[in-house]
């Protein structure tokens, strides 16, 4: 089967490896009908070893289950499925306080941590199959494919940061990134009500995605040009919530500067550093919450699929690009150019 694989930073290929089979009773093996390159991706895009490599890239998908293990009990050959990122039980003591990044069955994972597995490609084994996998009550043609697959990953992840950032009716909401978990965060930050929405973000197309999807106001402005802005919209004391979508540094710090005191910075942005300011200047002194992490997007995904089945949210219209499995390559580049802002791969 052909699947993605990540050689270096900056060397994507699409080539034949060997099929994905069942190795155990819970697994399902799924035939992979879209899929798309997440954000995330793009950090070992930019900075992955060779020694590293190759390997096996994706850990978003939709598609139809082509066999099940002896143990699976609520999935069938034929049904059209939804995968999460982690893969998890969902029975225990953390999948039922809705944490399945935390899953603790030995074989909870996400999926980048499968080495023969991976999203992008035209098939995939899924372990913990019951646990794992949320059926789809459309045709695998259907418009709404591409709205469905954000539950995979971004539109849960943007609705954890609003979550986790506690957001209500009335707040200043925030959203440093214009990426799509940005843009996620802002219609998940309308969705619970958030009286202002501030997009930071300097690209165009992607800003004017992040109004219709409810922002309020957009600040193009980075650092203290862009501090003062936000903090001159929100009456000088900055924003309730912060949700932070990037995960680099200058992020990190110009959520600090806008937070007003007793507010609360949720953190989505896989942070690619170790060290943070947490002390009495920047989070202790103002009573400033940090939160965030890893979304348990399994927790969230029959809360908001209702939403997209009845046309009440679009979250698919961040693919811009729609393209075939073979151009995976072309499209990390576009990604990385920012020509793309999210690409949709199908077999």
């Amino acid at each position: 089967m052909r699947a993605t694989l990540m050689y270096k930073a900056g060397d994507v290929r699409v080539e034949n490896v060997p099929d994905s089979v069942i190795k155990h009773p819970t697994d399902a093996l799924v035939r992979i009908t879209a899929s798309c390159i997440c954000g995330s991706d793009l950090h070992p895009y930019h900075s992955m070893d060779a020694d590293a490599g190759p390997a096996r890239m994706g850990h978003e998908l939709i598609g139809i289950i082509e066999a099940v293990g002896a143990d699976v009990s609520t999935l069938r050959k034929g049904d059209l499925v939804v995968s999460p990122f982690a893969i998890s039980d969902n029975t225990c003591e953390f999948c039922r306080e809705n944490l399945q990044t935390s899953c603790s069955h030995h074989e909870a994972a996400f999926w980048d941590g499968i080495p023969d597995e991976g999203a992008q490609a035209e098939a995939i084994r899924v372990p913990l199959a019951d646990g794992t996998l949320v059926k789809l009550p459309v045709a695998p043609d259907s418009a709404l494919i591409p709205s469905l697959l954000t539950l995979s990953d971004v539109l849960g992840t943007g609705y954890h940061a609003a979550v986790k950032g506690g957001v209500k009716a009335g707040d200043r909401v925030t959203v440093i990134g214009d990426g799509a978990v940005g843009l996620m965060a802002v219609l998940s930050a309308k969705r619970l009500g958030a009286e202002q929405i501030i997009l930071m973000g300097r690209h165009p197309a992607r800003t004017d995605l992040g109004l219709e999807f409810g922002a309020t106001d957009v600040v193009s402005e980075r650092g203290d040009e862009g501090i003062a802005k936000v903090r001159e919209l929100t009456g000088g004391h900055g924003s309730h919530v912060v949700l932070e979508a990037v995960g680099h540094m200058p992020a990190y710090q110009q959520a600090i500067g806008i937070i007003r005191p007793g507010g609360t910075i949720s953190r989505v942005g896989v942070p690619q550093y170790q060290d943070a300011p947490v002390g009495f200047p920047s989070l202790f002194g103002p009573n400033i919450n940090l939160a965030g992490g890893p979304a348990p997007v399994r927790a969230y995904i029959e809360e908001l699929m209702p939403d997209i089945l009845n046309g009440v949210i679009e979250p698919g219209k961040v693919f811009d690009t729609i393209t075939a499995l073979e151009n995976a390559p072309a499209g990390y580049q576009d990604m990385d150019d920012r020509t793309s802002l999210k690409v949709l791969l199908t077999p």
